[in-house]
């Protein structure tokens, strides 16, 4: 998003923060209600645009949008809509991301209220590399052809029951509405959202064998140390490591196996 855009969701998000600090507002059904204002403006692109529109005062578009939604959804998605609104963006489809994003929020906000936050960061995820590694069940997710009923009854089939809800949730949302994003893309940006409810960062670690709680910890309290901020550890079990672990944070890649040092000694053999 460029200036204008960023701005208005910054706005935004301090504004979804500070209703979601009252624990008696239902976050999951903020996130419900949202998710259906973004199904309409991405359906209605004559609406996000005058909703939009700078040519228009911001009071005039946060009035429309009350009109419409009032009597739909609740007041404090109602509020929170008007609010957006009245803000500048760079263009209309920055608003209809934005408010998914808070939809993704607000039910990542459920999900730490209950307890859940850690158990939806690893199921994220786990779901990513059971995607990765399984063509045709990617495919079947990510068809054209198959109808949104298709995919909703096939998730509910690999997480019902088995993910907490705001995971089942999040992802049937970007399964069923992709909005021009790849599956990878939109499972990445959830696990960062679910990262920052707790303002930490994520480390992918991947190792040779499972690693032990005492291991767990001592990696996590190093690499906290490292970077300053807390930090959620992500682990993958790949045999082909061959030992010791490599780790992923962000772009960064910390790699200390032993198939690393062996490459590493073939090299300077052959130079």
């Amino acid at each position: 998003m460029n200036g204008a855009s960023r701005e208005a969701l910054a706005a935004a998000r301090e504004s979804l923060d500070a209703l979601t600090d009252n624990t008696s507002v239902d976050a999951a059904k903020l996130a419900e209600e949202l998710a259906a204002v973004t199904a309409l403006l991405q359906r209605e692109v004559s609406l996000r645009r005058v909703l939009t529109d700078p040519s228009q005062a911001g009071e005039a578009r946060a009035e429309l949008a009350g009109r419409l939604l009032r009597g739909q959804v609740g007041g404090e998605t109602v509020d929170l809509i008007s609010g957006m609104v009245r803000s500048r963006w760079s263009q209309s489809r920055d608003l209809v991301d934005s408010v998914e994003e808070l939809a993704n929020i607000a039910d990542l906000t459920a999900a730490q209220r209950s307890g859940d936050l850690d158990d939806v960061e690893d199921e994220l995820f786990r779901f990513g590399r059971i995607v990765a590694s399984d063509k045709e069940l990617r495919a079947a997710l990510t068809s054209r052809s198959a109808s949104t009923a298709a995919k909703g009854q096939l998730l509910r089939s690999l997480l019902g029951g088995k993910a907490r809800p705001a995971t089942e949730r999040v992802v049937t949302r970007l399964v069923t509405q992709p909005r021009g994003r790849s599956l990878e893309a939109g499972l990445e940006s959830l696990s960062k959202l679910a990262a920052e409810r707790r303002d930490r960062m994520v480390a992918v670690v991947t190792s040779a064998v499972p690693l032990s709680d005492r291991q767990k910890q001592r990696l996590g309290a190093v690499l906290a140390k490292i970077y300053g901020r807390p930090m959620h550890l992500n682990l993958d079990v790949d045999p082909t490591v061959l030992g010791g672990i490599v780790v992923q944070v962000g772009d960064e890649v910390i790699n200390g196996t032993i198939s690393e040092r062996l490459e590493e000694a073939t090299r300077r053999m052959a130079g």
